[in-house]
């Protein structure tokens, strides 16, 4: 290592971790303050590193603490794995060429359930495997029903877990008994644009406690559900929209951890009294906060604190409320651990870290040393010991005056002369977040010379609902103009060649690239899009029942409001386009389904346009195949090149 850049880089962050107060604190940053960094040696990242390189998720204690359940994609597919809580070599459990994920001990340790779909189809059933290995147990096998999040009764008598046929647009809650496989509804969603989410048992395993959503999720209660007779019981009711989401219920029954919303839309940590339904305020922020969970003498409770991107855990004390910050390295920190992240025996928590620079892994923290050790390492040698640009936390005004926040990442060595290429990276959603984390595509694409800045838009989650409903109806419009006016700090930074602005993004983030191609042809000179939507309303005809709901919250009602899915649609502009596109797509995405890419590609193909495409056959949305992975970003690599950099 290299301790003069570590004390450089370190510096550097000191700086941009500087957080406001809120949302309406944030300083509007001096374009020419951002910097690229000196890095004799520094060289283009291997895009082979990058993805062999695993990711990592979930994490589930065994109950006698010594152990850990997680997904990663060790073998390029994410599949099962375990491994001893002290640390060491991980053990695969189950072997598909499927996702596997949300892996969860058995009560008596001996089973290790855990959802699967197929071919990206995300439409999941769950499976159990014997937590020392063996032969996988499909427990639903409905290919026309998707079951996932599967939560143990504390007795293991019964799993709870979310319900959802492909054809219906609601998720419910359901109850499987884990002796006769036998699976029950527990909640009967009525209304097509509602679901629920996250079911809780109760200590006693009488009742189940879940949060009942809006398509749009803008509102929501907390409910406490009677397991033997599906009876609800609302204990959030209120007037207008207004979030309370339940995460965690006190060993003694008495307490639910809930988050909130404050006045504007803050999400805030908060206690229901379930007896009295009262509710107690613990945090009073204008950030995201979200619950975390009891420990389980009921001595202390988790949640997490979203400040513009950038993630902190919080432990707090349950007599006093008081909390402290969990001591972990700078970026995205976040508990881990289903159905908590505490250990059932001992002082361990899990958690998760990463940050622009380095890969997401799990970590214990040990809660009397008040310290974290790394217990599985993603990232191989070569990437650890590589130079990669971190992130730079910028904020500037749109053209309403509007504050956006936007990371922004400068290639090392860059000379400020205006010669350099630039991407945009908008993010998915558009209810979304680009957050703190280790992005591949950015670290590939800065590496090799490309400023990229990826800006938190209007309707972006992180800044409260306010924030995040001011595109509702104005898809593409104001949202747009935020991305542009990023590049337009680029610009000003000194660094960037107004001639040689990219921009690439994926669902959401795909729709704005085609919506900003078409609508500002002027400003790119090429894009890469994948899986982005066309047009709202072959969208409404094909897409998943619920993603229908979510699109008519943010765009109204296809007859009344057609001129605003016309208005708000890439396919009104996409002719206009003079920048190159390549269009990268999976064959089994039911979130944004081919047809969009199959539009996209034929009109700019009848248009006269340059334009090329590729489909990832098993694929969803999103791609999860490690050989896919490496050619999507080789191609989008490639495809900047030719445009952007003149290479052949």
């Amino acid at each position: 290592m290299n301790f003069g850049r570590l004390a450089l880089l370190l510096a550097f962050s000191i700086t941009v971790l500087a957080a406001s107060d809120s949302p309406d604190t944030r300083e509007i940053t001096d374009p020419k303050s951002v910097a690229s960094l000196p890095a004799p040696g520094a060289i283009p990242i291997p895009v082979d590193d990058l993805f062999y390189t695993r990711s990592v998720s979930g994490g589930a204690w065994s109950p006698d603490g010594k152990q850990v359940a997680f997904s990663t994609n060790l073998t390029g597919r994410n599949n099962l794995w375990k491994v001893s809580a002290a640390g060491g070599w991980p053990i695969q459990l189950s072997q598909s060429d499927d996702r596997q994920a949300g892996a969860t001990w058995s009560p008596d340790g001996k089973w290790i359930v855990f959802q699967s779909d197929q071919g990206g189809g995300e439409i999941y059933d769950l499976f159990a495997i014997p937590s020392d290995g063996g032969e996988v147990v499909n427990l639903t096998n409905t290919p026309e029903i998707s079951e996932f999040g599967a939560v143990w009764s504390r007795d293991g008598k019964n799993i709870a877990f979310a319900y959802k046929p492909k054809t219906a647009s609601a998720t419910d809650i359901a109850v499987m008994d884990w002796k006769s496989r036998a699976v029950r509804n527990l909640t009967q969603e009525k209304t097509a644009n509602h679901l629920w989410s996250n079911a809780i048992w109760s200590p006693d395993g009488k009742f189940i406690y879940a949060t009942r959503f809006n398509a749009g999720f803008s509102d929501s209660d907390a409910y406490r559900i009677d397991a033997a007779t599906g009876a609800l019981e609302n204990l959030s009711a209120h007037e207008g929209d207004h979030r309370t989401m339940a995460s965690s219920i006190s060993p003694d029954g008495s307490t639910l951890l809930v988050a909130s919303d404050r006045p504007g839309g803050y999400s805030n940590i908060a206690e229901i009294d379930v007896a009295t339904k009262k509710l107690i305020w613990v945090t009073d922020l204008k950030w995201e906060a979200n619950a975390g969970d009891f420990s389980p003498d009921g001595k202390q409770f988790t949640y997490e604190v979203n400040e513009d991107g950038r993630s902190d855990a919080y432990l707090a004390d349950s007599a006093t409320r008081q909390a402290a910050k969990i001591n972990l390295p700078a970026g995205l920190n976040s508990y881990a651990g289903s159905p908590s992240p505490f250990a059932h025996m001992g002082a361990g928590l899990l958690v998760s870290h990463q940050s622009s620079t380095q890969p997401g892994d799990l970590w214990v923290y040990d809660n009397a040393q008040r310290s974290a050790r790394q217990l599985t390492f993603s990232a191989i040698a070569s990437l650890t010991a590589a130079k990669i640009p971190p992130s730079q936390l910028v904020h500037y005004k749109s053209f309403d005056g509007k504050i956006i926040s936007a990371f922004v990442w400068v290639p090392f060595n860059l000379k400020r002369d205006g010669s350099n290429p630039a991407i945009v990276l908008p993010h998915g959603g558009p209810t979304g977040q680009t957050t703190d984390n280790f992005n591949r595509t950015v670290v590939a694409l800065a590496t090799r010379g490309y400023v990229c800045i990826a800006p938190n838009v209007r309707g972006s989650t992180g800044y409260g609902m306010d924030f995040q409903q001011a595109n509702v109806k104005d898809l593409g419009g104001g949202d747009l103009q935020d991305e542009i006016y990023g590049v337009k700090f680029l610009e000003a930074s000194g660094y960037v060649d107004s001639k040689k602005i990219g921009i690439t993004g994926g669902s959401y983030g795909g729709y704005m690239t085609l919506m900003a191609i078409g609508k500002a042809p002027e400003i790119w000179a090429a894009a890469v899009e994948e899986y982005g939507i066309i047009n709202w309303l072959t969208m409404l005809q094909h897409e998943d029942p619920f993603l229908q709901q979510y699109e008519k919250s943010l765009l109204g009602d296809p007859e009344k409001d057609r001129a605003i899915y016309d208005a708000d649609s890439p396919l009104s502009y996409i002719k206009n386009a003079k920048a190159p596109l390549l269009v990268l797509q999976g064959d089994n995405d039911i979130r944004v389904p081919k047809e969009e890419a199959e539009q996209v590609v034929k009109t700019l193909r009848d248009s006269g346009k340059t334009v090329d495409a590729h489909y990832y056959s098993n694929e969803g949305h999103g791609f999860a195949k490690r050989e896919n992975q490496i050619d999507a970003i080789r191609r989008t690599i490639d495809w900047f090149d030719r445009y952007l950099k003149g290479a052949k």
